[in-house]
C-alpha cells in the first residue's frame, strides 16, 4: 500500500569548498541579521499531520511532505519509519548540520560523516501495561564517524560543541514545556 508517490528526491552533490562557502555566507547572514534585531533570532516552526491508513500520518512542513507510520506488529500499515524513528533520524540529522557548521567555524575539515542513532524503548506504559516507566526513549547512543585530516582530539573538541549547541540533542536531552489542546 502506498500512500504518497514513492520519489525521493536526492540532495545534490556539493564540493568541500562549497559546502564551505554556503556554511560561511549563512553564518554572515544570520550574524548580520540577528546583530540589527536580537528578535531575528526567534524561529517558530510549524508542522502539521493528518491521519491516514491504519495509525499513518501525512506530515506536511513547509513544502515538503511525508509519511509515518508503524510496523504491522504496532497496528501499522509499515509504509514508512515509525515516529521513534523519525525523531532518531531528527538527531542524526541535526548532528550532522552542527558537526559541518561548526567544523566550518573552527577551521576543521570533515571529509565524510556518519551518524547512528539506537534508542531503548519499553511500550508498558505506551499500551497501559505498567505505568511506572517513560513512555519514551530511555536511553539513546549515538555514534559519530568523522573522516578528514584533523587529529582525533580536535574532532572530540567540535564533538563537545556540537553537544552544547545541537537543537535537536538539546530536545532530547532536557525537559521542554509542551502545551495541548483539543480543538
Amino acid at each position: 500500500m502506498t500512500l504518497l508517490n514513492d520519489q525521493f528526491t536526492a540532495i545534490p552533490e556539493v564540493t568541500a569548498d562549497e559546502r564551505a562557502q554556503r556554511l560561511a555566507d549563512a553564518g554572515d547572514v544570520w550574524g548580520e541579521r540577528i546583530a540589527r534585531d536580537v528578535a531575528n533570532a526567534q524561529l517558530t516552526y510549524k508542522v502539521t499531520g493528518r491521519g491516514v491508513g491504519s495509525v499513518g500520518t501525512e506530515v506536511r512542513a513547509g513544502k515538503h511532505r511525508f509519511l509515518v507510520d508503524e510496523p504491522s506488529a504496532l497496528a501499522g500499515d509499515d509504509v514508512a519509519a515509525s515516529p521513534v524513528e523519525y525523531a532518531l533520524g531528527a538527531l542524526i540529522s541535526c548532528q550532522v548540520v552542527v558537526f559541518r557548521l561548526y567544523a566550518q567555524a573552527l577551521g576543521l575539515t570533515i571529509d565524510d560523516i556518519e551518524v547512528t542513532a539506537e534508542g531503548d524503548l519499553d511500550v508498558r506504559k505506551l499500551f497501559g501495561i505498567d505505568e511506572s516507566g517513560r513512555a519514551g526513549f530511555h536511553d539513546v547512543r549515538v555514534k559519530v564517524a568523522i573522516t578528514g585530516p584533523n587529529t582525533l582530539e580536535e574532532y572530540d573538541r567540535l564533538r563537545a560543541v556540537v553537544e552544547e549547541r545541537c537543537p535537536v540533542l538539546d530536545l532530547f536531552a532536557n525537559t521542554v514545556p509542551v502545551t495541548g489542546s483539543l480543538a
